[in-house]
């Protein structure tokens, strides 16, 4: 590993760092990861403001709509140094900028910014007036308080010790009082319970907080007297917020009514587009009566929502008022999920409510449980230093457990993955032996002919063997938009016929002979074990990726449709090199290869069938880590029985940039066969990331230059140095051009983070005046059409209708909305979350010194691994590197899929006992 410089560098002293007059002070570190310590969210406020459409560095992926209402809802002060802005956020989104109020990082990952695409929990108070019968609504509504007081009560006594979780999951279901006239329900599931499985796993924002009444056997839903447009009723309780401003006699239809309202208020006008698609038609009338809903428009913080409510409400707006409450504890779940979490744990909720000044956190979870705004969970505790299990007066064992708390779409999501996987084992047919008569296909005409005669004797439905999938089936996974559910999805739109095709079953001969001539041991093992299960885990690093395509080739070998999606573009033609490596002799076999997302609309792939499901046999999804809950739920769903399943990745990288830890809980599970890749990574970057793996940060011998360390003192240091190296140094002494070296920091903000480095790096590689909303042709830019995926492009112009550009050989065209909402950045300088998945001939990593919190193995591994045959470190951190590689492996996420796949497991393994 060389210290020296590379030929022709200059010493920082003759040159100007341009681009690094913003410096920074640095915020508390953001988990690489998707966490935010709670501790981490001390922080000096930065100077740093966001660029206008901009939104808060973090190290995610995404550049999740922050745009110019976002940034005008701003407050005047200055901006907090958000987690990930100079401490690199690898949250999986791209959080707003914003002022810190108190507790602001009360959660166990400390939330800081606006969720895309989040959805408020605050209940709708468009119909909270008081109702004529003030008597019988009063009764109704101390039941329903009653109910909730004693839900939150047990859930405290579980959390304590007092009671057993069995007694308060297992109690009877107390009689729901009648729902109060003019109170919206929401029909969530009862707490505790399981999510519902008939609806998609990641719900669009609800378009109207009216709803129809309580389905028989919902939550207790207690009724809220407030202020309202009309005032309390005679006899009826004190509202527990100060009364809404008179309502204008009517409102302007749509956006406009939604305008007047954000104008009465004092909040910028640009918030009307984004709050009414958020809260639909009524979106006035709803913002009027409850002010709070605001914080459902992605982009607002709680400070700015409050303000907003002042406005409306008048200076007798408290922090004690309900809506504000109900609001603050959905967006706090929202947060925690920006963050990674499925959930969180009650007590680090309550603690976060307390910080944000609700007076009653305890209450006001009540009224959310209650509501079924919140669903209650319980998660066995198998953590090293919890106490042991307790015999219980049956003589059991009691598990100790933890309540959590989360909201239903993310709840859904992780049972959707469970049950899915679980469906995946359970209708697997293993390969048939020689004794066996294939149940998909006849080997022979004899087989033939017994096939024949059982198939005249077979009632009407047809067998999940015959490759049909069962009507129950056809449910789940089909309701992500028509481009994911049309039955044809080639990419040249031909259509998939899948009536009267039968699917291969190749017989277990014909496998062992594939894992026979497998280029590797490890491959051979991994094409054993898809023969012999519907589910398999395949963890290994780069060089292991060659496994997983000769398993491709094998079974499309042996006729089965086999493909194989990766998470990027730039993994595919990885893949796709790979699948040709492996299989020569035939043109086709690159077609294999597509990414999740295509694969999913139908854009590449085989297709879906009459049913809905992807018309595939096998499917081998490269970059596992990188799968949010609710993308691998709709993946999963969209399988049909019996199909096999690889997930394969690297278990060192940064986990996905939405909630969740698929991979890493499925490997912790043991839910399913494993294969452990033998095959290492060669040459002094494998070696050097091979130790990063295994906690050591050792030096290794690079006589290429392959490993080069630059040492630096600080962030302008930093920035001149990065800028040396991809336009000089790189390209003289490697023959690597500038665009094709990528630098990767820690995060957006910092005076060394990517908002920085881009704006140096333009100024030299690029140099314009950024017509085309901050750009100009030629620029290399970042585009992230949905949360959690980045793909990279070249600026090629723009017209009337967007920014054009170039991504990988493909013309794409942003719309001018989108741009100013900050879904394209500058490319040059990447996150390492923004990275993941995708690799280049030489990468360079800054380490700036205020980004010493933010580091862990994960992002090192990650990072340091995105080059192939060159790697720069850029190093300001001193001994916090090695000490993250050693002592801080990655920030944990709370989730609940492990402990749902370990009690699926009895139930997955019952049906291949029996057979």
């Amino acid at each position: 590993m060389s210290t020296d410089r590379l030929a022709g560098d200059t010493p920082p002293e003759q040159e100007a760092a341009p681009g690094t007059a913003d410096a920074q002070t640095p915020a508390a570190a953001a988990a690489p990861g998707g966490n935010t310590e709670a501790a981490a969210a001390a922080a000096a406020p930065s100077g740093e403001a966001a660029a206008p459409g901009e939104t808060v560095a973090s190290d995610d992926g995404t550049t999740a709509p922050g745009d110019g209402s976002a940034e005008a809802a701003r407050t005047d002060g200055p901006a907090e140094a958000a987690p990930g802005d100079a401490t690199a956020a690898d949250d999986g989104r791209t959080p707003p900028q914003d002022a810190a109020g108190p507790g602001e990082d009360a959660v166990a990952s400390g939330p800081e910014a606006a969720a895309p695409g989040s959805e408020a929990a605050a209940p709708s108070s468009e119909a909270r007036t008081a109702p004529a019968g003030a008597a019988r609504d009063t009764a109704a509504s101390g039941s329903a308080q009653a109910t909730a007081a004693a839900l939150a009560a047990a859930v405290r006594a579980v959390e304590s010790g007092e009671r057993s979780a069995a007694s308060f999951f297992n109690a009877p279901r107390p009689a729901k009082p009648a729902a109060p006239a003019g109170r919206p329900a929401q029909g969530a599931p009862s707490p505790g319970s399981p999510a519902p499985q008939d609806r998609p796993a990641g719900p669009a924002p609800e378009p109207a907080r009216q709803q129809p009444a309580p389905e028989a056997g919902g939550p207790a839903r207690p009724p809220v007297v407030d202020g309202g447009a009309t005032g309390p009723a005679a006899g009826a309780a004190a509202p527990t917020g100060p009364a809404a401003a008179p309502a204008p006699a009517a409102y302007a239809p749509g956006v406009e009514g939604v305008r007047q309202v954000l104008a009465a208020g004092g909040a910028p006008e640009a918030l009307a587009d984004r709050a009414a698609e958020v809260l639909g038609e009524r979106a006035a009338e709803a913002l009027r009566e409850d002010p709070w809903q605001l914080l459902a428009v992605p982009g607002v913080r709680p400070e700015q929502a409050d303000g907003f409510a002042r406005a409306l409400l008048g200076p007798a707006c408290g922090p004690g008022d309900e809506r504000r409450a109900q609001a603050l504890v959905g967006w706090l779940l929202e947060q925690a999920a920006v963050a990674g979490h499925s959930a969180l744990e009650a007590s680090a909720l309550r603690a976060a409510l307390a910080q944000r000044a609700v007076p009653d956190p305890d209450d006001a979870l009540q009224t959310a449980i209650a509501d079924g705004a919140v669903l209650v969970f319980q998660d066995a505790i198998e953590e090293p230093g919890r106490p042991r299990p307790v015999t219980d007066e049956d003589g059991e064992e009691a598990q100790p457990v933890r309540i959590l708390l989360g909201l239903d779409r993310f709840a859904m999501a992780e049972e959707s993955v469970a049950d899915g996987l679980a469906r995946l084992l359970n209708t697997f047919e293993a390969a048939a032996g020689p004794e066996d008569h294939p149940a998909d296909g006849p080997a022979s005409d004899e087989d033939a002919t017994a096939e024949d005669a059982t198939a005249e004797a077979a009632p009407a439905p047809a067998p999940a063997a015959d490759g049909e999938r069962p009507a129950a089936d056809t449910d789940n996974g089909t309701e992500a938009g028509a481009e994911a559910i049309r039955p044809s999805g080639h990419a040249d739109g031909t259509t998939a016929d899948t009536s009267t095709a039968r699917p291969v079953r190749p017989s277990a001969a014909e496998w062992e002979a594939a894992a026979a001539a497998a280029p590797s041991p490890s491959a051979a093992e991994l094409i054993r074990a898809a023969a012999h299960s519907g589910l398999v885990a395949h963890t290994g690093a780069e060089a292991a990726r060659a496994e997983p395509a000769a398993l491709l080739a094998a079974a499309r070998s042996l006729g089965l449709r086999a493909f194989g999606a990766a998470h990027t573009e730039n993994g595919r033609r990885r893949l796709a090199t790979d699948l040709t490596e492996c299989a020569p002799g035939d043109p086709a076999i690159g077609t294999a290869a597509v990414t999740v997302s295509a694969l999913l609309s139908g854009q590449q792939g085989p297709g879906r069938d009459a049913d809905g499901a992807l018309a595939l046999d096998l499917l081998v999804v490269l970059d596992a880590p990188q799968l949010d809950l609710e993308t691998a739920a709709l993946l999963v769903e969209s399988l049909p029985d019996g199909t096999r399943l690889v997930l394969s990745g690297d278990p060192g990288v940064l986990w996905s940039a939405g909630p969740g830890r698929l991979f890493a809980d499925l490997l912790a599970a043991r839910f399913c066969p494993q294969v452990a890749s033998r095959t290492p990574d060669f040459g002094p970057i494998g070696e050097l990331v091979s130790g990063i793996g295994i906690g050591e940060l050792s030096q290794v011998e690079a006589p290429g230059k392959e490993v080069v360390i630059v040492p630096v003192r600080d962030a302008k240091e930093a920035v001149h140095r990065t800028v040396q190296l991809v336009a000089d140094s790189v390209p003289r002494a490697l023959g690597v051009p500038a665009d094709r070296t990528q630098v990767i920091t820690v995060g957006h903000g910092g005076a060394a983070g990517t908002r920085a480095l881009n704006a140096a790096l333009k100024e030299r590689l690029n140099p314009g005046p950024g017509r085309f909303g901050g750009f100009d042709p030629g620029d290399r830019v970042a585009y992230a059409p949905a949360p959690g995926r980045t793909v990279p492009g070249t600026v090629t112009g723009a017209d009337a209708a967007g920014l054009r550009l170039d991504c990988d050989g493909a013309a794409v065209v942003v719309p001018r909305e989108q741009v100013g909402a900050g879904a394209v950045r500058h490319g040059w300088a990447l996150t390492a979350h923004q990275a993941a998945g995708m690799r280049w001939p030489a990468a360079v990593v800054v380490l700036p010194g205020d980004a010493a919190g933010g580091l862990t193995r994960a992002w090192v591994y990650t990072a340091f691994s995105r080059g192939e045959r060159h790697l720069s470190v850029v190093q300001g951190v001193d001994q916090a590197l090695p000490r993250a590689v050693a002592e801080v492996p990655v920030k944990e996420r709370t989730t609940r899929l492990r402990t749902l796949l370990q009690q699926s497991v009895q139930t997955t393994q019952e049906p291949s006992t029996a057979d």
